[in-house]
């Protein structure tokens, strides 16, 4: 019996160029929740896609020498292409340049001028073209955009802006009622404290000043600005209809029960969305997960680099499902995870080779080694089985637990703890030991068949999220994954079936050093090839940056700055702040607390132990509440990356910087 629909969406994929694994992430953990769903008994549909228009677009196309829908054209093209290797059931790709959505993008925006909700008007203010955002100077972080860090401009043009103070009041009487619409809840305490609570400012909803957008179909001289078009795909890609003759599909489907997006687009999906949809009449989506990044832990990825980790290099070098099970199992509920090469390699050789490899390889060999392949339960049973059956069978309710509150990481470590149960009931009942007695025959078979159906209960579980290693699993197994609801009684696995006569290895254990050296090489010769292309290293503006020159100084004036080598020796997040990190730097034999804000480029973690460049006169003020003593000197590049400026060679904490 099914229990009813089940709608998720990712955030679509803005095309500016190839998703690196941090946002392919989202698309594995969107899979992996909704082949979860559909085996648990829903009507799953997944939804996912593009987002194609914007002036960051019709710049990067003009730099390439192609037309704006060329350019995302082969981009959306590879974002498939990367959803597809990673093996996203996705039930539906929508690209915002369809003719469909185009279409219903101009009948939503008609129909909320007409009904008073947008009108038109004239914006001077400043605006960040990568984010595709306007913002007051209130609104900015240090002079910066609020959400990227990068530097934003003037701009002054008329524009159709919505009136988004309208309906605030609505939408907090909402959030306050429903507690699970926005998770987790520190993103909806960021959203009501920072954005709804000091109040709305009405939000430019058109452009002018470029063309690669959604015209707006009563003044052309407009087009639809990104986050209105963008955000309703949600409800076009199921037939919704602004004139009011939407589908059936839409009509079964909406509301979504999960949109699922990165924690730096909240905002738009926790205020603007649902804003939108109040003014259209529809009721708001059920829950709105921002997921946190994964992060790249030997340093920013850069394309000037070439240390970028995409999804299809990381499965040259281990596989599918060794790359969905590292990024699922890896990543913390609310913080950020950490990716790295030597990461990959130790989870690998530790769950996937020993754990759960070792394990089938075992249990098969024995199979084969002491009844020909054919498993049989002879009911020998011991106390110790009835151990391993509890945690067996109850492993299903307490996965579902965890993805009730979409801890998916968590609901994998459950599945990896039953697996380790497997091992250690192999070294409780010796089953080598068990060989060497006629009299206990029986009693290995018994040991063998539970074996076999606990693995097999644990590889239908992990199906959705490796879904070809669990295939693998019982095609060795020789027998048919059981259902969930199966999977909570124990003894599903028919008697005197035959497993395979040939295992295989299903994850080789791998040396870190090589695989390491092989991944720079990789990066080496793309850096090579990006720097052969001449024109694309400028297009990456990284090699050389220009910036506004300050008034000339003079020598006495920079001798008044007194710079020192400092050691990292503690570091902690700042609560209640997106960017702020405090770190004890011993300065000689001082240690001066320093409030910096790099958190989105560097964990609290990685921090300690490096030796930075460190303004140690700066006068003490408050950041946060928190007293800083200092400052640690970055540099930042085009993209507003920031990177610590830390010494060529080894030097001691204290050493002048001269």
């Amino acid at each position: 019996m099914s229990k009813g629909k089940y709608y998720i969406t990712t955030a679509i994929a803005y095309t500016s160029g190839k998703p690196h694994i941090g946002n392919t992430y989202e698309a594995v953990l969107a899979d992996s929740i909704a082949r979860f769903k559909r085996k648990d008994g829903y009507e799953v549909f997944f939804q996912t896609g593009t987002d194609e228009h914007g002036q960051k677009i019709e710049l990067k196309a003009q730099e390439a020498g192609v037309t704006p829908q060329e350019y995302v054209d082969k981009v959306a093209g590879e974002v498939k292409g990367l959803w597809d290797l990673m093996g996203t059931s996705y039930d539906k790709f929508i690209r915002t340049t369809d003719d469909y959505h185009v279409k219903q993008v101009q009948k939503i925006f008609k129909r909320l001028y007409d009904q008073g909700d947008i009108y038109k008007g004239h914006y001077e203010g400043l605006y960040c073209t990568p984010c595709e955002s306007f913002w007051t100077e209130s609104q900015l972080v240090d002079g910066k955009c609020p959400d990227c860090g990068r530097e934003v401009k003037p701009a002054q043009e008329e524009a159709y802006f919505f009136k988004m103070s309208k309906y605030a009041d609505k939408l907090i009487k909402h959030i306050n009622e429903y507690p699970e619409f926005i998770q987790p809840v520190s993103r909806k305490n960021e959203m009501m404290n920072n954005f709804l609570l000091p109040g709305l400012q009405d939000l430019c909803v058109s452009r002018t000043s470029f063309k690669w957008g959604i015209p707006v179909d009563f003044d052309d001289r407009h087009v639809v600005y990104v986050w209105l078009d963008a955000l309703t795909n949600y409800i076009t890609g199921i037939g919704y209809d602004a004139d009011g003759n939407s589908s059936d599909q839409y009509k079964k489907l909406w509301p979504a029960d999960l949109h699922l997006i990165g924690k730096d687009i909240i905002r738009f999906h926790t205020i603007y969305w649902p804003i939108f949809l109040m003014a259209l009449g529809e009721p708001l989506p059920k829950q709105i997960f921002g997921h946190p990044w994964l992060l790249q832990g030997d340093g920013k990825m850069s394309k000037s680099k070439g240390n970028v980790m995409y999804a299809d290099d990381l499965v040259g070098f281990f596989g599918v499902d060794a790359v969905r099970y590292f990024v699922l199992h890896e990543m913390p509920f609310e913080n950020d995870g950490v990716i790295s090469w030597e990461l990959m390699v130790e989870r690998i050789n530790s769950d996937l080779a020993n754990t759960l490899g070792n394990l089938v390889n075992r249990t098969i060999s024995m199979s084969n080694k002491y009844f020909d392949g054919v498993v049989d339960d002879k009911g020998a049973a011991e106390d110790v089985d009835a151990d391993l059956k509890a945690v067996v069978t109850g492993t299903y309710a307490r996965v579902c637990d965890k993805m009730e509150d979409l801890r998916v990481a968590d609901a994998m470590t459950e599945i990896f703890s039953l697996f380790k149960r497997c091992n250690k009931y192999i070294d409780e009942t010796e089953p080598w030991v068990l060989a060497k007695d006629e009299a206990k025959k029986d009693r290995l078979a018994t040991v063998l068949y539970n074996l076999v159906e606990s693995i097999t209960i644990g590889a239908s579980l992990l199906e959705p999220y490796m879904p070809e290693t669990s295939a693998k699993i019982a095609a060795q197994l020789n027998t048919a994954l059981p259902s969930f609801e199966e999977c909570a009684v124990f003894g599903h696995y028919p008697c005197k079936n035959k497993v395979t006569d040939k295992p295989e290895i299903l994850f080789a254990r791998l040396d870190t050093k090589e695989v390491v050296e092989k991944a720079e090489a990789m990066f080496a010769a793309r850096k090579a090839e990006t720097e052969g292309a001449g024109e694309e290293v400028q297009e990456d503006a990284s090699d050389v940056i220009d910036i506004d020159q300050k008034p000339e100084i003079t020598y006495e004036d920079f001798e008044k700055l007194q710079f020192q080598v400092g050691e990292i020796i503690a570091c902690e997040e700042v609560k209640k702040s997106k960017k702020l990190l405090c770190s004890q730097v011993r300065v000689g034999s001082q240690v001066k607390q320093i409030v910096s804000g790099i958190k989105a480029h560097y964990s609290a973690e990685e921090m300690v132990g490096k030796k930075v460049m460190v303004l140690v006169n700066l006068k003490p003020a408050k950041l946060a509440g928190i007293v800083s003593e200092g400052m640690l000197l970055c540099a930042e590049d085009a993209d507003g990356n920031l990177a610590l400026v830390v010494p060529e060679k080894e030097m001691p904490a204290g050493a002048e910087i001269c």
